[in-house]
């Protein structure tokens, strides 16, 4: 059955995007960019439509499998190597082409690759890291679309430590780029106070 086409009404942020990090990077929150019942619409899809699979990692020589679920996406012959585990992308389906035209015209940037998490409730989280693998292009921007669940994002300097934070929205964007992923660590982390999911989704520029 052929997958429909949803109309996406945008909420244009009233003001430019601000840059969270007070150096050594770019971190802008656009706000939400999506109305309430487009979120709604989204958010059932990419929960029912997307090939969810249980995150991996080989840590310390061990093969674990995280209760997150990830799913990677991208055009016709990308794979992708973190935690030591290399994935292979899924063609594009509808839903994602949608948000990565949507995500294009609010940063100005081009993807051509998709990385989703899906976080059940708070008790699933992301330790802090950097996406700074060989595959992605270097000081290129990572657009972070949110769906569900409020939760905190929070970032940490890797010299001087010094850190921020901010909740991002249900239907939010938020855009990393520059020298963030040299110099910044992000995380997301748990919360007892969130029981409701969330899926995130991080268009990325693969190398070719």
């Amino acid at each position: 059955m052929e997958e429909q086409a949803t109309t996406i009404n945008t909420i244009r942020p009233a003001q430019e995007p601000r840059n969270i990090l007070p150096y050594d990077g770019e971190v802008l929150y656009y706000g939400t960019v999506l109305d309430e019942q487009v979120v709604l619409l989204y958010l059932d899809k990419l929960l029912n439509q997307v090939e969810w699979r249980h995150d991996e990692a080989i840590i310390f020589g061990r093969h674990i499998f995280t209760k997150r679920k990830v799913a990677w996406y991208a055009d016709k012959g990308f794979s992708y190597s973190y935690s030591k585990i290399t994935r292979y992308a899924l063609p594009w389906t509808q839903t994602l082409l949608e948000l990565k035209v949507l995500a294009e015209e609010l940063t100005g940037a081009a993807y051509n690759s998709c990385l989703l998490n899906l976080y059940h409730t708070g008790d699933e989280g992301m330790a802090w890291h950097s996406d700074d693998e060989k595959e992605l292009k270097k000081d290129g921007s990572i657009a972070s679309l949110s769906f569900g669940a409020e939760r905190k994002f929070a970032l940490k300097h890797r010299v001087s430590k010094e850190g921020t934070s901010l909740m991002l929205e249900n239907g939010s964007l938020l855009e990393m780029k520059g020298t963030t992923q040299t110099h910044w660590l992000h995380g997301l982390p748990k919360s007892k106070k969130v029981n409701t999911p969330r899926v995130n989704l991080t268009f990325r520029q693969m190398m070719k």
